[in-house]
């Protein structure tokens, strides 16, 4: 997405730390605060800004002072083996539980070849790609999945079922960068949909659904309307079969079923975040991840190059006319990475009002901004 007009640039060590101080702020350990904002951080630097400093308030700070989600962190071991192990994240930081889910998954591979491990009763995590590039980054083969709160709808249905219900994979490579491919099973998030409305920019038709197979496209009012049951994003594919939507919808409940059936955990309707009467609860996500030692199949060095070459002949291909460039996944994230490691992260207007929010609210004084009034 473009850059809003009027985005102002601030230097990632001082995002980072501001972000941290924040969850310092709410309550959250020092230790786990680092944890929650290097997650958030990385995904500005890597150009997921739907997830980035853009949601710190409107997830997190809200949520931990509304009540619905804990700053203190209580990992419960339900379960361990050598190569598994299931976790209770106690409704604290996804952030958390997550960092030491992938952390226990890459320690069992290192010595048995495989390492799982399944969460339940967690939060919203960040960016799922941040847990494999864990991975990744230990030599490793990464996979990630969580689900949600219900917003995707079956195909052939109007009805918001599953969550955006992200698949991840991160694989090491010989060349700079890893392959990474972090998406949604959903044709959009709902992070970009609040990105939207924060530019009030209207979205493109095709990715909201209406309860009379109408599209969507005013991102404030489809806001609303997730909550309310009224609209539904599609899955990717889009509606129907004609585009092969229930590739994205069989997708989304495969991550939905290992998000919740291994760990015995909530999912569909139980992640909606109210009761039988209408008031906030917490959102109880699970997520699993999975580590694959490569050295347990193939010498490290000898896989990067396979991989690498993989990546540079495609990227090699006949382009289709007038397109002078094919990339392959974690390509884009890197380039962004190095036009943005001298800049910062974009703070649009809005995030830029809930950054002096949280200041004032929290006492941060020593945090001066470019947008200060």
């Amino acid at each position: 997405m473009d850059i809003e007009q009027g985005s102002v640039w601030i230097p990632f060590p001082t995002m980072e730390r501001f972000m941290r101080d924040v969850f310092t702020g709410l309550g959250v350990p020092r230790a786990d605060a680092a944890i929650c904002a290097k997650v958030l951080i990385k995904a500005d630097q890597l150009g997921f800004d739907s997830h980035g400093i853009s949601r710190l308030k409107p997830i997190y700070y809200d949520r931990i002072r509304q009540g619905i989600q804990r700053a203190q962190t209580r990992i419960g071991r339900v379960k361990n083996t050598p190569t598994t192990a299931v976790l209770d994240g106690g409704n604290g930081m996804g952030h958390v539980v997550a960092h030491h889910a992938m952390t226990l998954a890459i320690r069992k591979a290192r010595r048995y070849g495989l390492g799982m491990v399944a969460v339940r009763n967690s939060t919203h995590y960040g960016i799922a790609g941040y847990y494999a590039l864990m991975a990744a980054q230990a030599g490793m083969i990464g996979i990630s999945g969580t689900n949600a709160r219900p917003s995707i709808a079956p195909t052939f249905g109007v009805e918001n079922m599953l969550g955006t219900n992200p698949l991840t994979f991160a694989l090491p490579t010989d060349e700079k960068f890893p392959f990474l491919l972090d998406c949604a099973t959903s044709i959009v998030q709902r992070g970009k949909v609040e990105i939207y409305a924060k530019l009030d920019k209207p979205m493109p038709a095709g990715w909201v659904i209406a309860p009379d197979g109408s599209s969507k496209t005013d991102p404030h009012q489809v806001l609303t309307d997730l909550v309310a049951g009224t609209a539904a994003l599609l899955p990717l594919g889009g509606a129907g079969e004609d585009l092969a939507g229930y590739k994205g919808y069989g997708y989304a409940t495969v991550v939905e079923i290992l998000s919740a059936a291994l760990q015995q955990g909530a999912y569909l309707k139980m992640l909606s975040g109210v009761d039988r009467k209408g008031r906030k609860i917490p959102y109880p996500l699970g997520h699993f991840f999975l580590a694959i030692d490569i050295a347990h199949f193939a010498p490290l060095a000898s896989f990067k190059q396979i991989a690498g070459r993989i990546l540079r002949q495609l990227r090699a291909s006949q382009k289709a006319p007038g397109q002078n460039r094919i990339y392959t996944a974690g390509e884009k994230e890197y380039l962004t990475w190095r036009e943005r490691r001298g800049k910062g992260v974009p703070v649009n207007r809005e995030t830029q009002k809930e950054i002096l929010a949280m200041r004032e609210e929290l006492g941060l004084k020593k945090y001066r901004f470019p947008f200060d009034p």
